[in-house]
């Protein structure tokens, strides 16, 4: 009982082990430009924003200072992952749309419940999803639908989201996507899914009562 109940607590990280596919811009071709997934473009300014979002969370999240201090030199490559993290977001959504998956409003406000009875309440899932996932408080509701997108992904797909045929759909829909990352930021392996540098946790295995367990 308690085993299935940490299940739902796992990290997946894009690790599909292949051969590199790699790509990278440069600011001569798109300039400002901190990725672009297909024909959006995700610039330094929209990516310094997100990190500020972050920052500014934690900050109020731990008023002392020294405390603060620490934080932030634990989490050294949010920049990066921030990053990785909005890349890996439109590639997902990118893999949903090919095989027909939509996200409800219902679909998010049920996994938020489920989650929220897990973590015990909607403070604690806040705090929880700052701490752990660099994801502040006014975009989690985002990153729930990303979450439910996942799931219902994984569903249609006949598997689960740790397992290699959800993250070969993910590799699928990068390829077609394009995806560019500037070279400050790393360089992306479409075949891996992510950012070669990059071992940002993103999708939680989320298993409810009325879910399967295996």
């Amino acid at each position: 009982m308690h085993r299935r109940r940490r299940r739902t607590a796992l990290l997946l990280t894009a690790a599909i082990a292949a051969a590199p596919l790699l790509t990278a811009c440069g600011n001569d071709a798109h300039p400002g430009a901190a990725a672009v997934v297909g024909d959006q473009r995700i610039t330094v300014a929209q990516l310094e924003s997100r990190v500020n979002e972050v920052r500014a969370a934690q900050r109020e999240a731990v008023p002392d200072q020294a405390q603060y201090a620490r934080v932030v030199a634990g989490t050294a490559g949010l920049t990066r992952d921030t990053l990785h993290g909005m890349v890996l977001d439109r590639v997902l959504h990118r893999a949903a749309e090919d095989a027909g998956v939509t996200v409800t409003r219902r679909d998010v406000q049920q996994l938020r419940s489920q989650l929220e009875g897990q973590v015990g309440g909607a403070k604690a899932l806040e705090t929880a999803w700052l701490q752990q996932y660099g994801v502040p408080p006014q975009r989690l509701e985002d990153n729930l639908r990303l979450q439910a997108e996942a799931q219902k992904l994984a569903a249609a797909l006949g598997t689960r989201t740790d397992q290699p045929a959800f993250w070969a759909a993910l590799s699928k829909a990068s390829k077609e996507l394009g995806v560019e990352v500037n070279p400050r930021y790393g360089s992306w392996d479409a075949q891996k899914v992510g950012r070669v540098d990059g071992k940002t946790p993103w999708v939680r295995e989320v298993t409810g009562g009325g879910q399967q367990g295996a």
